[in-house]
């Protein structure tokens, strides 16, 4: 076995380019749908997924983002038969945030944690829609000219163009579950009613 760290070197580069195919495709996702989400040209991730393009930092790590992956499973994946998902939690303004949605583009899903901490609202406003449902603890959601307290099982659905702000109430942290749509998809809930149940 070679252990010359040049060889290996070069023999993990040329993993990566199926590699990155074959997570695309597993994803659903066109090369056309992922330029436009990395700004990496459609010309560029052809040539890195067919190995005519050697894989750099610059590139990877726009697609490690848009795939929600860590790096290193980029350059050294476990197989692929592997269905463990490996969250990844990050800090965002105080926050942690665990993404649960491994895809890029569409709706999003997220985990999270709020602190208990006095904050200043600053609502703000952008493109999408947003679903969120209180896990545990009371959060408090400033929309508009509504300032509201949710608890554990309550719901709020709003358009990301009205002013919106949430966060802890102070008093104790939050676990709260977010979907957020981008281009202002929206959750669709269906149910039977007491009549269809009864058929």
């Amino acid at each position: 076995m070679n252990d010359d760290p040049t060889t290996v070197i070069a023999a993990a580069l040329e993993q990566v380019g199926p590699r990155l195919k074959r997570l695309r495709l597993q994803r659903g996702v066109t090369l056309t749908g992922l330029a436009a989400t990395t700004g990496i040209s459609k010309s560029t991730l052809s040539r890195l997924e067919t190995g005519q393009r050697r894989p750099s930092l610059e590139l990877l790590l726009p697609l490690a983002q848009a795939y929600h992956v860590p790096l290193d499973d980029l350059v050294g994946a476990p197989d692929v038969g592997d269905p463990r998902v490996r969250l990844k939690p990050r800090g965002s303004n105080g926050r942690t945030v665990i993404p649960l949605t491994r895809q890029p583009g569409g709706m999003q899903a997220a985990k999270i944690v709020i602190p208990t901490t006095k904050v200043h609202p600053e609502p703000r406003t952008h493109e999408g829609y947003e679903w969120l449902y209180v896990l545990s603890g009371r959060m408090r959601l400033v929309l508009g000219e509504h300032d509201l307290v949710l608890g554990p099982g309550e719901v709020a659905e709003f358009d990301t163009h009205v002013p919106h702000w949430f966060g802890s109430t102070g008093d104790q942290p939050a676990e709260v579950l977010s979907v957020f749509g981008g281009q202002g998809e929206r959750m669709h809930v269906r149910a039977k009613s007491n009549k269809e149940k009864a058929q």
